[in-house]
């Protein structure tokens, strides 16, 4: 039975691979033809408490399926997370313990529930302990089978630390094929995943064929940039907007990522079509529509999506306050931000209180330019939260390497 264009494209947006060419309406067809639901298979390993708009990407995509009548398997790595996922670092992770785990699996799943249709006939939650726990050696042993070391080797992050005389330990070069092992154990028709977990997907289709499964198909997800527009979104660098933030912060920080990304946003975290993400880029291009106002709808957008329409309305209308309405913009003469009797604590102030209340900055987002090198005072950077306020009066500060934020201190009274 053939499955419309529309659904393809909608279930293919943001993707970045689709593999093997084909497969992904094979398996479409086979499934409308026969009435039965696509198993659709995310894997999470619980590495940290918290889930960002980054995770949220795969998430949707996820949700997506699900909406066409698919079965979301969202597989909990309780087991995997103890070896640590070596794609995209350059250096052996360290071991979680197993309460760290647990703690950060049941944040993970509770936040997941603001993404996915929890409908039990849509939604099956699992834990790949399940299956890896009660593995005797001799599993491993046939597990390992199913591959080569010159295979494992391929990926680039195993090939860059071998090239450079780096540690790669023995238990890295089998979460390949533990990730791979899920696929088998739950029967995935479709595995998702950013375009990092490409080697490990393609090795569950490898696995699943030596234990002789039907093969999965593959789909790499773009991966979201951070608020700097240039990282991937990361809570390590800071760069993140949490799901779990409240309405202002992640409409402040929506409003503060680059122009250049914006339309990648709109893209991975909405629900816009192709057509019309297209005529918003044309339009941003042309000089027809402003940047500000189209980042603003955004902001709205993923407010609303994590809260609700009336948080995001609030949102805005408090971030207008703060900057529309005040100036406090690049484009606006240097902002008078004055001390007051209050901050001076012991000859020092709290950095991060003063940019929350000169620049509307939230204190977290504050503390992240901080550490990263992004406040400047008299034109020497500031990397402690507390600053002596001896000789402030009347030195520039500057926030931001393009200078986003910036202004003239003055002396209390």
């Amino acid at each position: 039975m053939a499955v419309e264009p529309g659904i393809i494209s909608l279930l293919t947006k943001g993707c970045v691979e689709s593999l093997p060419d084909g497969g992904l309406e094979k398996k479409l067809e086979e499934a409308a033809g026969s009435g039965r639901q696509l198993r659709v298979k995310l894997g999470v390993d619980p590495t940290a408490p918290d889930i960002h708009l980054g995770h949220t990407v795969v998430l949707s995509k996820l949700r997506q399926f699900q909406d066409q009548g698919h079965r979301a398997v969202l597989i909990i790595g309780d087991y995997t997370a103890r070896i640590g996922d070596p794609s995209g670092v350059s250096k052996t992770r360290p071991q979680l313990s197993a309460g760290a785990i647990e703690a950060n699996a049941q944040t993970y799943q509770e936040q997941a529930w603001k993404v996915l249709d929890q409908d039990p006939s849509r939604l099956e939650v699992r834990r790949n302990s399940e299956w890896l726990a009660p593995m005797r050696l001799e599993d491993i042993f046939k597990l390992m089978s199913a591959s080569t070391v010159a295979r494992i080797l391929e990926r680039d992050d195993f090939a860059n630390r071998f090239n450079e005389n780096r540690a790669i330990s023995m238990l890295e070069t089998l979460y390949p094929l533990l990730q791979g092992y899920d696929s088998v154990a739950i029967d995935a028709d479709i595995e998702l995943g950013g375009t990092d977990q490409k080697f490990n997907m393609l090795m569950g289709r490898v696995v699943q064929e030596y234990y002789g499964k039907p093969r999965q198909v593959v789909l790499t997800n773009e991966i979201l940039p951070g608020t700097d527009g240039v990282d991937r979104m990361s809570k390590s660098v800071g760069n993140y907007i949490g799901v779990d933030e409240p309405a202002d912060e992640i409409f402040g920080k929506v409003m503060s990522i680059p122009d250049t990304a914006m339309i990648t946003y709109y893209r991975l975290l909405t629900s816009r079509t192709v057509e019309e993400i297209e005529s918003i880029e044309h339009g941003l291009s042309d000089g027809s529509l402003h940047p500000r106002d189209q980042k603003a709808a955004l902001a709205r957008e993923l407010v609303a999506r994590f809260h609700d329409e009336t948080a995001a309305a609030t949102a805005e209308n408090h971030f207008n306050e703060l900057f529309r309405d005040k100036r406090l913009t690049v484009d606006a003469a240097l902002v008078e931000c004055r001390l007051e009797p209050g901050d001076d604590e012991n000859g020092f102030a709290y950095l991060p209180k003063l940019l929350e209340r000169w620049f509307g900055l939230t204190r977290s987002e504050a503390r992240r330019r901080i550490r990263q090198g992004g406040v400047s005072i008299a034109d020497r950077q500031v990397l402690s939260e507390k600053i002596s306020i001896t000789g402030l009066a009347e030195s520039t500060i500057k926030v931001g390497k393009s200078v986003k934020f910036h202004g003239i201190i003055k002396s209390a009274g």
